[in-house]
């Protein structure tokens, strides 16, 4: 997993991205049929957007990031939350196969889940690495989330507006769809089967919603890896620049499609 999102990226990150819907969290708990006696395993885990809500619902979670900075944030919002039942790791989805030795000889886990992260990861092998740590006798398997289009790949003027803008002062086309791409979770799916999963679904929990420019800059400055983002002197000409390229006045509509891939193992 690429690891660039630390200092500043990492407190955007905790400050801005967007969290996941209760039907989300539903949907899963429906079909791993969760309960309070079980555990899970959120890889790149981020600043706990999904290991947080989740840690309301069973009796443990792991949390997996390989950036210190973003576990640190983490583990700040568990404690302004009074969260106790996360243990937060620092580890990349090359790690996995040592979290075996963590969990001991039975396999343990009711589920895996994979959020925005997975485009950065080699997931072919992770959903290799993933099937001995379920638990006994079935029921536990792997939970793909793709929770929205990037800010500037979205069907509305403001959004194509912006990635005009960032393609300009970056020099590059932005294409990438981060994971979130039906052909991505096509992708996925392939490879899960693959693995060895079965019982495959695939579902969408759409909404609606609507962001200040602040939060636009503010995700915006979430993706950006650190070496990349603009220096803080050059900020209010860049935030400039794309105001006044966004058409209409805030707040800018926006869609989120929160796509979930699910997969039992064995």
């Amino acid at each position: 997993m690429t690891v660039g999102f630390s200092g500043e990226v990492a407190e955007y990150y905790a400050k801005f991205r967007r969290g996941y819907p209760e039907r989300v969290l539903d949907r899963l708990q429906d079909y791993f049929s969760l309960a309070w006696e079980d555990s899970v395993l959120d890889i790149g885990c981020g600043t706990g957007q999904l290991a947080l809500p989740l840690a309301d619902r069973v009796r443990s979670v792991i949390g997996m990031d390989p950036e210190p900075d973003m576990l640190r944030l983490a583990r700040e919002a568990a404690s302004e939350r009074e969260v106790r039942n996360i243990a937060w790791v620092l580890g990349a989805d090359t790690d996995v196969p040592a979290l075996a030795g963590l969990l001991g000889r039975a396999p343990s886990l009711a589920m895996a889940v994979v959020g925005q992260a997975l485009h950065w990861m080699r997931h072919e092998e992770l959903f290799r690495d993933l099937l001995p740590l379920f638990r006994a006798g079935g029921g536990g398997g792997v939970a793909v989330v793709a929770n929205g289009a990037p800010l500037w790949l979205q069907d509305a003027a403001w959004s194509r507006a912006l990635r005009h803008c960032l393609e300009r002062h970056f020099e590059t086309e932005l294409t990438a769809s981060c994971g979130t791409a039906a052909r991505d979770r096509s992708r996925y799916a392939q490879a899960l089967e693959n693995a060895g999963f079965s019982d495959l679904r695939s579902t969408t929990v759409s909404y609606t919603d609507e962001l200040s420019f602040q939060q636009v800059i503010g995700g915006l400055y979430s993706a950006i890896p650190a070496e990349q983002l603009p220096s803080a002197d050059r900020r209010p000409a860049f935030e400039a620049s794309i105001r006044k390229a966004l058409p209409g006045e805030e707040p800018f509509p926006e869609h989120v499609n929160v796509s979930l891939l699910v997969g039992r193992a064995g």
